[in-house]
């Protein structure tokens, strides 16, 4: 009776498989029943399976600890493991280039928990500190690959940059938008309109709170980088914005935007970091006035980043900057007691047996590598020259490009590692250390021949790069899979980007057929350069269309009497921050 009790308590009715009769029926089952049924089944069943199963097994993957089994085992004594589960890797070289200081962006599934601090500390203690060349070598960056070609401008696109985490890039375009891009999937966040002219120039904050975009309209537009709002419309030049900076000094709450022009003047408007209002009269100053007077570069020499202009580049431990000029040569200006000192770099030296076949060179970009140690000059000869900083001696040439380079970028802390992009549309990566080519991509557009490349950014943490080109399109590239950036179009325009805009009297702006601000309107559809919707799944990818039913996704169309596909409505989609 007792044993009943227990089986019932065991094995309650519910639990056990139901019995059919004759006809079909059924009826609860018993654990009378179920003995019955499996009279075969001994009490060490479970047992003589695991004696014969894990021997099997023991042959397929050997266990960590043979002739040891265990139900409850993990790892190489799991009873269900695979030979892939257990394939143990060891990281080579090339494995190093999806870490940065150590880190992989995506862990594998064999990455165990990180060492803590102390682990590390004491293995320092053993080991020493490393040096960066000895822990990644250069070669790991031949395993960065272009992720994904994204058009999204009609015009060229001459400005691109990241913000200050790296997640966001910026591409400023002479269809005069600024668009906002993902990082590590490439979708298309955003589009910030207003400009009646080219985008000349953008700079963000180093709050990561706002982006400055000027203009050849003369005008400099501010937003919010949280909401999209316009905080700004500062007119203070009588010609096009050339270039734009923010300063690296802190006053308590006041922050400092430097502008110039090619009207020959430089302003510098104050902003507040807590409420990120500016002033509407700027610090003015006017260069000598005569004909043909620009400004066309800034720079600030404070901070830990350099700040780079087209000829002109600050060093960052101690305050030297470079120039280049039109008369073929580049100088390295130091402060000294007596005055500045200058290093002449004349672009006319090429060691031999290399021979010059252009006779009248002028430089065309000018870049510090990160360390300071070397400086980096491209000219009209279609070179890369590294020289010596300290002594100005000629380093390294670095040929490679068929074309005009505009685009020097150092790494952002490895100071070997130099991208180049030029008008021949080949973005290269370059070993100052050895003076070699690293990798090179070609901006081939299929049936438009090359795209020359304007720009060229990396992000701050070195895992991705971006570039713009001639067509406008851009070229993320980075580390790791694609597989992200094969989830989006090739092609990324929201129908509103080019409708009407009426402008007020303080020249902020309202779609002209909504009557709204762009930045309260709502979510916009995601179409191709012809203006034709894409399919739901793309739409998904719109910020605030990420939950709408399928039949939201689909927007409503029209022809107008000229026969041409126009977009009528849009469904109302689901309340967003900064939507309605």
């Amino acid at each position: 009776q007792k044993a009943a009790e227990v089986a019932d308590t065991v094995f309650p009715p519910q639990l056990l498989p139901k019995r059919l009769d004759w006809a079909g029926q059924e009826h609860p089952g018993t654990y009378e029943n179920l003995v019955k049924l499996y009279r075969h089944i001994a009490a060490d069943h479970l047992l003589q399976v695991c004696c014969r199963v894990c021997p099997v097994l023991e042959k397929e993957v050997p266990a960590s600890v043979p002739g040891l089994t265990s139900l409850l085992g993990a790892g190489r004594q799991y009873l269900l493991r695979t030979s892939k589960s257990c394939k143990h890797v060891v990281w080579k070289g090339s494995a190093l280039a999806a870490l940065h200081c150590g880190r992989p962006p995506e862990p594998p599934v064999i990455y165990g928990s990180p060492p803590n601090i102390v682990e590390t500390s004491h293995s320092r203690g053993l080991n020493g500190a490393y040096r960066l060349r000895q822990l990644v070598p250069t070669a790991v960056y031949q395993h960065m690959k272009m992720h994904k070609r994204i058009l999204g401008h009609l015009s060229s696109v001459y400005c691109v940059t990241f913000d200050r985490t790296g997640r966001r890039i910026f591409t400023g375009s002479d269809d005069c938008l600024v668009k906002i891009w993902g990082t590590d999937d490439g979708r298309l966040l955003a589009t910030l309109r207003g400009h009646a002219a080219e985008i000349s120039d953008m700079a963000v904050s180093y709050e990561n709170t706002m982006i400055a975009a000027g203009s050849c309209d003369k005008t400099i537009r501010v937003w919010c980088l949280q909401t999209c709002a316009p905080l700004a419309v500062l007119e203070g030049h009588a010609a096009s914005i050339t270039s734009l900076q923010f300063s690296p000094l802190c006053s308590g709450s006041k922050r400092y935007l430097s502008s110039t022009g090619a009207d020959g003047t430089i302003c510098f408007w104050q902003w507040d970091a807590r409420s990120l209002k500016f002033g509407q009269r700027p610090s003015k100053f006017t260069e000598r006035s005569r004909p043909g007077v620009q400004m066309i570069c800034s720079s600030f020499s404070a901070g830990e980043n350099t700040e780079k202009s087209p000829d002109f580049f600050f060093a960052v431990r101690r305050f030297r900057f470079v120039s280049g000029s039109r008369d073929g040569t580049a100088r390295i200006w130091q402060l000294q007691p007596q005055g500045w000192k200058s290093v002449l770099l004349d672009m006319k030296y090429n060691p031999p047996p290399l021979e010059d076949k252009v006779t009248k060179l002028k430089v065309t970009m000018v870049a510090w590598d990160r360390n300071d140690s070397t400086v980096i000059t491209a000219a009209n000869n279609l070179t890369l020259k590294v020289w010596n900083s300290t002594t100005g001696n000629l380093v390294h040439v670095l040929m490679g490009h068929e074309d005009e380079v505009f685009v020097l970028e150092p790494h952002p802390f490895d100071p070997r590692i130099l991208f180049s992009a030029g008008h021949d549309g080949n973005c290269i990566v370059w070993d100052l250390a050895r003076g070699v080519k690293i990798r090179s991509y070609f901006n081939m557009i299929e049936g438009q021949g090359h795209g020359a490349l304007f720009d060229c950014k990396c992000s701050p943490d070195g895992q991705h790069f971006a570039a713009t080109d001639s067509h406008g399109h851009l070229l993320i590239f980075g580390f790791g899979s694609s597989s992200k950036y094969d989830k989006i179009a090739d092609q990324m325009f929201f129908h509103t980007d080019y409708r009407p805009l009426i402008r007020d009297a303080n020249n902020y702006v309202l779609d002209e057929q909504t009557q709204q601000a762009p930045h309260l309107m709502p979510p916009p559809f995601l179409v191709d350069v012809d203006g034709n919707p894409h399919p739901p799944r793309y739409q998904r990818l719109v910020p605030g269309r990420e939950g709408c039913r399928d039949e939201q996704l689909i927007p409503q169309m029209g022809v107008t009497s000229s026969g041409r596909l126009v977009l009528l409505l849009w469904l109302r989609a689901p309340v967003v921050a900064g939507g309605v």
